[in-house]
C-alpha cells in the first residue's frame, strides 16, 4: 500500500468513525477512537442550513497536517494556526452581507495543539458565517 493509499485509508476511517460518533451522541473531541494514530490538529466541521430541524447538513474531518479535508483546507489550516486554533479569533473579513435571514449553523469538533475545541454558532446567512470564520466552513466549493 502507498504512503497516499494510506493517508485516504486513514481519512476515510476517521471520517466514518467520527460520523458514527456524532450518530450515537458523542462528539469526537469527547471520543478517544478519532485521534489515535493522527499527528497534529484536526477539526471535524459541519455546516446545517435552515432551522434547527433541517436535515441540510455537510460534513467533513479537516485535517492540518498536511492540510487535507475540504477544497479550502491549506486556507482553513493557516487561519487557524494564526488564530491559536480560535475559530472566534479569525478576523473578520470586511464585507458587506445582504440582511436576508437564512440560517446556517457552524459546528467544530476536535482537537488544536492538544486541547479540544467545540465550537458552535448560528449565522444570519452564509455569507455572515464566511465573514466570521474565514475559510473554516467552506465545504460546499
Amino acid at each position: 500500500m502507498t504512503c497516499t493509499s494510506k493517508s485516504t485509508v486513514l481519512r476515510s476511517a476517521l471520517l466514518a468513525a467520527a460520523l458514527v460518533l456524532l450518530a450515537a451522541g458523542q462528539s469526537p473531541a469527547q471520543a478517544t477512537a478519532p485521534h489515535h494514530g493522527v499527528r497534529g490538529d484536526w477539526l471535524y466541521l459541519t455546516v446545517t442550513r435552515g432551522d434547527s430541524r433541517s436535515s441540510d447538513t455537510r460534513g467533513t474531518l479537516l485535517l492540518c497536517d498536511p492540510p487535507q479535508g475540504h477544497a479550502h483546507a491549506a486556507e482553513a489550516c493557516a487561519q487557524l494556526g494564526a488564530a491559536g486554533g480560535d475559530i472566534d479569533a479569525i478576523p473578520a473579513k470586511g464585507v458587506m452581507c445582504p440582511m436576508i435571514y437564512a440560517p446556517v449553523t457552524a459546528h467544530a469538533r476536535g482537537e488544536w495543539k492538544g486541547r479540544p475545541v467545540d465550537y458552535g454558532r448560528t449565522f444570519s446567512n452564509g455569507c455572515a458565517m464566511a465573514a466570521h470564520t474565514g475559510e473554516v466552513f467552506a465545504l460546499d466549493t
